[in-house]
């Protein structure tokens, strides 16, 4: 099936989840998972046009109000009335419900009530009911709510999503949607990574040229004409009204200001606030780079007045100003910077950078917010008024928690939401270890070597979405949704409750609701995927093909077809591998037991060609490489297609298990795109061979694998091309060839030889054919 129709089977599925209806036997349909629900005998009906009541002159109680109707009318499909008296559907004061997010909601055959001590607690109260409303998608329609009794906290109080916007800017409006969604599942923290080496978001009036020179980029060449211009920024006036309208969702906007790396754009904008006072270009190469912020006394007061910028802006408590991957290479040459540390009787260059987070932290303090960085800011010393947020794994938490700090969790690359969501080869771009929706969800965000008594440092986790590969707010939104249901119900719900089959029951209706209010939402978890059992070779030269179906996530029934129509609930049920002829195409989906589909039906087609051909996704590394990413064409395109898997570090991939005693010729796709990755001190690990000719080559060799494991065998060359000239040839072209009369099975290597300053080549497909090549 091609991207287009996987599109439109998407959509099809969805419909069908919306219109029918679903019966939930012992647990409401509610995610995160409350702390306690008792469940009573009959309930409440609640019609178009029902009123909401909360205290007059209570602002909070009215906010409450308004965003369950919000909600309700896009997630079901009725109007409801806030209004400030009683009503049937009343939000009220109690102070017996203690915990600023602690709610109490009652459902009797007299009405509904939300009770709550806390502004937060009548807003999650109100998402709690707005689920309860739309259980089973018969929208539009009156729904009976069951019985209940409702009693609910958080265990953490950072239950958070951070959103990367330096990288590939996002407009002021999706930033909006995300959090509407975050309340929808009680996530209260907004992590916005406003700047970076790629662009930086946040206008400062005082230095004005921080956006319009720092938030523009070119982009890198691939070869030909480059690219416009890619950037854009926040208003102070934007962020305040952002600002404003996540606070009345119980979200909270925490700001990210990167440094000392991560400054190349500042760099751009400011030069002298950098430490050679030269000028760059902002950054348009991923990873790290080497330019730093300059800690000299006019350095520390530029950030300084930054900083009473950022907090006009942003109330938050906690500001973050970064300190990941800064290479201390620009530091450690500068005599200036050398002296600095003399002068401050300092050794070495990572307590210059404690020194420096001890100066922002105090300033931040002086003005009653509290400095939070990344765990980098531990490694000369931690600062007695910074907190960590622990990205490099869970070290840097369990050290600074067990020091009295208070920590995040966000380790990589569990936690890192531009990690891919599965190994489906329809999956958008991203990093390639696979981080599952069950994976997030199983996560404990309190570390084993965190000491019983220091366990209360721990504020909570966040999960990270980081956008060198994520270009377009479908692509964002693909990344968070349904992972930040997961990471909801882990920072919320308590540990001894937490049922990862439960959970898959109850966000099936979430799901449901975020397609209902228009997010592009991964299916994933949910999708069938398709592993051949034993090699292509073995199922050409048997004329069968043996197929096994599974999904990632252990829910619903697969059913399947092979006649080429699409899947129902009343098509066969798969129980085990599947014996076909190369030729037949199987289709299949799986449904759960109201019979929708969970995902959009995959499709797998056994023909012999099928079986010759590998594309991006299904090839492998070649000995020794690993392969990293999953990018687009171009650093910048706004299209999901085409995307290509590749390995930073050595520009060959192999195609495994070639049956080459079958094929007996070959055509292989290729693809340039821009080499944009700052690899810092991990360029020595590039493993790029020397070209021959002017711009490299592409050289194919059989039994590299066998080559590389015994030094003894030497590999059989049977392609070798000379790559064009950049350019004047399109990024996109292919090469043909035949392949030797050869034995068995062995894998196929294509490596590229372009030199290491020219665009970076892959392979987007390669086709086997049988007999001779034409």
């Amino acid at each position: 099936m091609g991207k287009s129709g996987v599109r439109r089977a998407r959509h099809l599925a969805w419909a069908a989840l919306l219109a029918s209806p679903a019966s939930f036997a012992q647990e409401l349909p509610i995610t995160p998972l409350p702390a306690s629900v008792t469940l009573g005998t009959g309930g409440y009906t609640v019609r178009d046009g029902a009123a909401i009541g909360f205290p007059e002159g209570d602002p909070g109680a009215a906010a409450a109000a308004k965003l369950l109707a919000a909600h309700v009318k896009i997630e079901r499909g009725i109007t409801l009335a806030p209004q400030p008296n009683t009503a049937a559907i009343q939000l009220v004061r109690d102070d017996a419900v203690a915990g600023e997010e602690a709610y109490r909601l009652t459902v009797d055959a007299k009405g509904i009530r939300i009770s709550a001590s806390g502004d937060h607690g009548l807003l999650y109260g109100a998402m709690t009911l707005s689920q309860l409303l739309s259980p089973d998608r018969a929208f539009g329609k009156s729904v009976l709510v069951r019985s209940a009794a409702i009693e609910d906290a958080p265990r953490f109080r950072w239950r958070g999503l951070l959103m990367d916007v330096a990288r590939h800017f996002q407009p002021i409006e999706e930033v909006y949607k995300i959090v509407d969604q975050m309340a929808s599942v009680k996530l209260n923290t907004l992590h916005l990574h406003l700047t970076d080496d790629q662009g930086w978001r946040f206008e400062v009036k005082r230095y004005p040229k921080l956006t319009e020179i720092g938030g523009w980029r070119t982009p890198p060449s691939s070869g030909g004409p480059v690219g416009p211009k890619h950037g854009g920024f926040y208003t102070q006036e934007q962020l305040k009204a952002l600002v404003a309208y996540a606070a009345e969702r119980g979200v909270t906007i925490v700001p990210e200001i990167d440094l000392p790396g991560h400054a190349q754009a500042l760099a751009a904008a400011y030069p002298e606030f950098s430490v050679f006072a030269d000028a760059p270009e902002v950054g348009h190469d991923w990873g790290v780079m080497p330019y730093l912020f300059n800690p000299a006394p006019e350095g520390i007061a530029f950030i300084k007045n930054v900083i009473d910028e950022l907090i006009e802006v942003f109330p938050s408590t906690y500001i973050h100003l970064g300190g990941d991957e800064a290479i201390k290479d620009q530091w450690e040459r500068s005599p200036k910077v050398q002296a600095q540390i003399k002068a401050l009787g300092l050794k070495t260059e990572n307590q210059l950078q404690s020194w420096m987070i001890e100066q922002f932290g105090t300033y931040l303090a002086g003005k009653g917010r509290r400095l939070i960085g990344w765990d980098e800011i531990l490694e000369g010393g931690l600062p007695a008024s910074a907190s960590v947020m622990s990205w490099r794994g869970e070290k840097g938490a369990v050290e600074a928690a067990n020091q009295g700090h208070d920590v995040v969790l966000s380790p990589a690359p569990l936690l890192y939401l531009d990690q891919l969501q599965s190994n489906l080869p329809d999956e958008l771009n991203g990093r390639l270890a696979v981080q599952s929706l069950e994976k997030i969800y199983r996560y404990e965000p309190v570390p084993a070597g965190i000491d019983a008594e220091k366990a209360k440092h721990v504020l909570g986790a966040q999960g990270n979405a980081w956008s060198e590969y994520m270009i377009t707010p479908q692509q964002v939104q693909h990344a968070y949704f349904p992972r930040a249901a997961a990471i909801a119900e882990m920072t919320w719900s308590a540990k001894d409750r937490r049922d990862f089959a439960g959970f898959l029951d109850r966000v099936q209706p979430q799901i449901a609701r975020w397609r209902r209010s228009g997010m592009e939402v991964a299916d994933g978890a949910f999708a069938v995927g398709y592993q051949l059992q034993g090699s292509r070779g073995d199922a050409l030269r048997a004329n069968k093909a043996t197929v096994a179906l599974a999904t990632q996530a252990p829910y619903g029934t697969i059913h399947y077809t092979l006649d080429g129509r699409e899947p129902t609930a009343k098509s066969p049920a798969y129980k085990v591998p599947l014996s076909v002829k190369p030729g037949v195409t199987i289709r299949a989906a799986a449904f759960d037991r109201n019979g929708n589909a969970t995902a959009a039906p995959r499709a797998f087609d056994t023909s012999r060609a099928a079986l010759l051909t590998r594309t991006t996704s299904e090839m492998a590394a070649c000995p020794g490489g690993s392969l990293y990413l999953r990018i687009p064409l171009t650093p910048d395109s706004p299209a999901n297609t085409p995307v290509y898997n590749v390995d930073l570090f050595n520009t060959c991939t192999a195609y495994p298990a070639a049956p080459l005693d079958i094929a007996r010729g070959f055509t292989v796709s290729v693809a340039r795109l821009a080499r944009h990755w700052g690899l810092a001190h991990d360029t020595s690990r590039r493993r790029d061979p020397y070209p021959a000719t002017m711009h490299g080559e592409l050289v194919i060799t059989a039994r590299c694998t066998a080559a590389a494991a015994d030094k003894s065998i030497k590999p059989i060359v049977i392609g070798s091309f000379a790559l064009p000239d950049p350019e004047k040839a399109p990024n996109q072209f292919s090469f043909s060839g035949t392949i030797p009369e050869m034995q068995g099975e062995d894998d196929l290597c294509f490596q590229f030889t372009s030199p290491a300053s020219a665009p970076f080549y892959t392979v987007e497909k390669v086709v086997l054919t049988e007999g001779a090549a034409k």
